[in-house]
């Protein structure tokens, strides 16, 4: 069960491991519906919910769905270890670290480091 939280200024919509996975940019609308249902400022989206292909940047499948967020003024945080990936992608390591850099998409280790990163950021 989606969750919203609040976490300094910041609403999150905390998405549960089940549902709908985000496999394409066609996706991300059901993502984004619940988020404006919720009232939230940000999806925190497990990677469970991640299609297989989402991480392979060659597919364009991320690049899609990050840049529906940002035209929609969407913030995203991707939750869960992507290290298996990461390791296997130098183009990924370094999309995530530019990413990270940013204050509209992140990818975070848990939903700790989420919540110490927007309180930080305010």
């Amino acid at each position: 069960m989606d969750q919203l939280v609040e976490i300094g200024k910041t609403r999150v919509l905390r998405c549960s491991d089940q549902g709908t996975p985000l496999r394409a940019a066609g996706d991300a609308n059901d993502f984004l519906g619940d988020a404006w249902a919720h009232t939230a400022d940000m999806l925190a989206i497990p990677v469970t919910r991640l299609g297989p292909e989402f991480l392979d940047l060659s597919t364009r499948v991320a690049g899609e769905v990050f840049q529906k967020f940002v035209n929609y003024r969407m913030k995203c945080a991707i939750i869960g270890d992507i290290s298996e990936a990461l390791e296997a992608s130098k183009a990924l390591r370094d999309f995530v670290r530019e990413t990270n850099k940013g204050n509209a998409l992140w990818f975070v280790h848990d939903f700790d480091a989420l919540c110490l990163k927007l309180v930080s950021a305010t």
